[in-house]
């Protein structure tokens, strides 16, 4: 994947949400400086969880079932600690603020109580492994 920038007051190529929302076109990630990193993380983690016929296809919406995008949550959270200045726990605050809806009432609580079928997808598709740690292995 590449990471593609975009000036500032420029709309953003392949954004699904628009304004500052992170945006995907085929193997292509666009963001502006204003682009929330859970935005970016989220569609990042939809191009690392697809399958291949469908990143070829790629534009803007990213599809994918119930299932997928309880993964694409899930390893949105995983990854942020791997990012230096961020955290799992920031990531969780900035998806209950934007407005992401879990059963539990928040995003942390859906990770540490109710994301084990998330976790066995992530598994079994081989983008973490046993420890719940990355493969840096697309789907």
């Amino acid at each position: 994947m590449a990471i593609n920038p975009v000036s500032d007051d420029t709309p953003i190529p392949g954004s699904y949400w628009g304004e500052s929302e992170a945006g995907l076109i085929k193997n292509h990630l666009y963001i502006r400086d204003d682009t929330p990193l859970h935005s970016a993380f989220h569609e990042a983690c939809h191009y690392i969880c697809m399958q291949s016929e469908r990143r070829t296809q790629l534009h803007t919406d990213a599809g994918g079932d119930y299932d997928e995008e309880n993964g694409v949550c899930y390893l949105q959270i995983i990854l942020s600690d791997e990012l230096s200045g961020y955290s799992a726990a920031q990531m969780m605050q900035d998806m209950d603020r934007w407005g992401y809806t879990f059963r539990l009432g928040s995003a942390r609580a859906w990770f540490e109580e109710d994301a084990e079928d998330a976790r066995q997808w992530l598994l079994k598709a081989g983008i973490i492994d046993r420890l719940s740690s990355p493969t840096w292995k697309l789907r």
